[in-house]
């Protein structure tokens, strides 16, 4: 009898309905398990989800094959469609899905009480990169700052996406090839726990207006773009965790959001600032942001960026974190009010950093922060706060009512071993700061304690009350910190044209070449792998990664001048690869100077030639015209010895170089990457033409060789001011 029951009860526990989806617009009103034959495609043709689940209180259970929206050769983004769609219905349980090819592979609105637990949600919707090793394209740049009107899911698709809902459970689900994993908008009172989003071009965890949450033990790894180590590290606003527009009394425990453009990316949002008017009556602005969260036992190392960054914000609590080798700083706080930044790790940051933003804790205009009781070593800087004159910020209602200065600061009972500066202190001469605390006396082996500005020396007031970290049990049943740490170092951040290398697979990706070469990294490549140049005037060289994990590099070096082709075979019993090209080696002659107001080139183009052949000018030659000045001028690159000598500005130059080649009969493509403007003439006929001012942008053209001849080149470029850029090259029009 006591078996019977049990039967019995196993049996009453599971969906007793069998449905097998082979159509758009199949609508679930009770408890069920779903089949999905193999090999089958459903196309979401009206955007309202293949799967519609239109009942309160069930359980659907996945089971078969993946629910796919397109054939697997689909290009990621051209991905479109909702595999699962819930909407307006509550206490809804979905098991064991398996969704792939959509935009959104499942979203649900006014879906309180909603369970999912267990869910594989790979290969959705991700966009295609411009960015490269060599160089940043500016069009990758994400745009979180507005949401209202949905625009993250609905421009940028996401593996889940879940609005409007309060006590919602999402639970051991795993996005791979993805731009966005876990998107919450308007979601409360809810428990994030034991998911694995990684290694995504977008954002791991994203929360809009999302309060009172529990995110535990949660792997957000390498969800980022907008790198390349040791060239450029711009994070172009991914994260592992994004919390935008008032996102209040969270906790975010034992996380490991390591390798992303920043591990957290926080910001009180537009409406908070006062920059967006509410549309909520009677909303006053002062006062909110992102406040009162607690963010604590995580791991926010390795990004391209920031580990923590939360402004605009308050009472924010950051303890137990590791915060390790991030390109700008560990944690930065603009704006920030009443936070506790206790008992972290925070080491290694600040070695790709920009001007003084940079190390372990950056603060501009804060006030009532309690920095104590912190391990600091080997950052540029340990802490640094300043306050500047931000007219247009200060201006807003919101932040000039809650505009404290810099004052009431605490920085005790700290350890600093190895920083380049313990402290800096920077104001423009006003009382701002006061009752700072600085126990410097832990201070080891930094090379300077304390660099203040007159004015804005820290002072001692007093002691400083023992901290007390808050007792939190995390959720989830694997521990994920640390999993990750063979992959440690942002050496291993490897970016594709879809996103980052998941270091499984083996692959083939091209480096950053020097002039006159053409480098490939190989990455986890077979050891029987064997490589195999082809081409006359070409030599072949293999270098050895320096860790495991990174990649072998091979460059193939042209040794003749003019349009070199190759041929490069890669080949073993499980893996091959043929790549194949032309390097372009030639000596161009270039000329450097300054231009004034009176010669600007988007004006009187005539005048700022005649700068050119100018005595001021210089004359260089070159080996290519790959000039990467960042925010520096062409005297900060060693080009010649006449050219640093010159010391030429790093804003308003110019640059006009020439050179002529033997070029085969076909058609060619140029190639350039520029800031500010371009003109490239081939033959005495314009190919490219971009003469405006302009962030790092790409621009091709194409001109045909009727025969084999001499191709004359004539490149111009101007730069305005900020960074700056020139890259040129000519390759076969395929």
């Amino acid at each position: 009898m006591l078996i019977l029951l049990l039967c019995a009860a196993l049996a009453a526990a599971q969906p007793s309905k069998l449905v097998t989806v082979t159509d758009d617009d199949t609508v679930l009103t009770e408890s069920c398990t779903v089949v999905i034959l193999k090999g089958s495609v459903i196309t979401d043709a009206n955007d309202n989800g293949v799967i519609q689940i239109n009942a309160d209180n069930i359980t659907v259970t996945f089971t078969g094959a993946p629910l796919r929206g397109a054939p697997e050769a689909t290009p990621w983004d051209q991905l479109k469609g909702i595999g699962v769609r819930i909407n307006g219905h509550k206490n809804v349980t979905l098991k064991g899905l398996n969704v792939s090819g959509f935009k959104v592979a499942v979203r649900a609105s006014n879906a309180d009480g909603l369970t999912i637990d267990g869910a594989e949600l790979n290969d959705n919707y991700r966009q295609h990169l411009g960015s490269t090793p060599a160089a940043e394209d500016s069009s990758d740049w994400l745009f979180p700052h507005e949401n209202d009107n949905h625009e993250w899911v609905e421009n940028h698709g996401a593996a889940l996406c879940v609005e409007s809902s309060n006590k919602v459970s999402i639970s051991n689900i795993t996005v791979r090839r993805g731009q966005n994993g876990i998107i919450l908008d308007r979601v409360n009172d809810s428990k994030i726990f034991g998911n694995d989003c990684s290694f995504l071009s977008g954002w791991g965890l994203a929360m809009w207006r999302s309060s009172r949450n529990t995110v535990s033990r949660n792997a957000l790894d390498f969800c980022v773009r907008g790198y390349s180590h040791g060239v450029y590290n711009r994070g172009q606003d991914s994260a592992g965790i994004l919390m935008f527009e008032q996102c209040n009394d969270n906790t975010l425990i034992e996380n490991s959001a390591t390798h992303g453009g920043d591990g957290f990316f926080g910001f009180a949002g537009k409406e908070a600032i006062g920059e967006t008017p509410s549309k909520a009556p009677g909303f006053d602005p002062i006062g909110k942001g992102n406040n009162n969260n607690l963010l604590i036992d995580n791991d926010f190392s390795d990004a391209a960026a920031h580990g923590i960054e939360m402004t605009f914000s308050y009472g924010n609590r950051f303890i137990r974190n590791r915060l390790a080798n991030n390109a700008i700083c560990g944690i930065w706080g603009g704006y920030s009010q009443d936070t506790t930044i206790a008992f972290n790790t925070i080491s290694g940051n600040g070695t790709m950093a920009y001007g003084l933003e940079r190390g372990g804790i950056n603060i501009e205009h804060g006030s009532g922060n309690s920095i104590i009781e912190n391990q600091f070593s080997k950052n540029a800087c340990g802490v640094h706060l300043w306050w500047d004159n931000d007219s247009a910020l200060l201006a807003r209602p919101a932040i000039k009512a809650k505009n404290r200065g810099i004052s009431k600061n605490i920085i005790a009972n700290n350890t600093f071993e190895g920083d380049a500066i313990a402290l800096q202190l920077r104001d423009l001469g006003t009382e701002n700061f006061k009752d700072n605390v600085f126990s410097h006396n832990t201070t080891r082996n930094v090379g300077k304690e304390i660099e203040a500005t007159k004015g804005a020396e820290p002072r001692v007031s007093g002691e400083v009350s023992p901290y007390a970290p808050p007792t939190v049990e995390a959720i989830g049943r694997r521990k994920v910190v640390g999993a990750r740490s063979a992959l440690a170092g942002r050496a291993f951040i490897i970016m594709t044209e879809w996103g980052p290398y998941e270091h499984i697979e083996p692959m083939v990706r091209p480096g950053v070449s020097m002039p006159g070469t053409r480098v490939y990294e190989l990455f986890r490549i077979p050891p029987d792998s064997k490589l195999d140049l082809k081409g006359t005037g070409l030599q072949g060289t293999t270098k050895k990664p320096e860790k495991p994990g990174l990649p072998v590099t091979y460059t193939v070096n042209a040794t003749i001048p003019g349009v070199v082709p190759y041929t490069l075979e890669l080949s073993s019993k499980s893996f091959s690869r043929t790549l194949s090209g032309s390097i372009f080696n030639a000596t161009w002659d270039a000329t450097f100077f300054e231009w004034d107001e009176a010669s600007d080139p988007r004006t009187n183009l005539a005048a700022w030639r005649a700068r050119a052949e100018s005595p001021a000018s210089i004359a260089a030659r070159l080996p290519a015209l790959d000039l990467s000045y960042n925010s520096r001028g062409p005297s900060a690159l060693k080009l010649s010895e006449e050219i640093t000598k010159a010391a030429l500005k790093p804003d308003h130059f110019g640059m006009i170089a020439t050179t002529s080649v033997a070029i085969p009969k076909g058609i060619w493509k140029i190639t350039t990457l520029s800031d500010d403007g371009v003109r490239v003439r081939v033959n005495n006929k314009v190919v490219i033409e971009n003469w405006t001012w302009h962030g790092p942008t790409r621009d091709t053209g194409v001109f045909t060789m009727d025969a084999d001849g001499t191709a004359e080149f004539v490149v111009e470029h101007f730069e305005i001011d900020g960074a700056a850029v020139l890259k040129v090259e000519i390759e076969p029009a395929l």
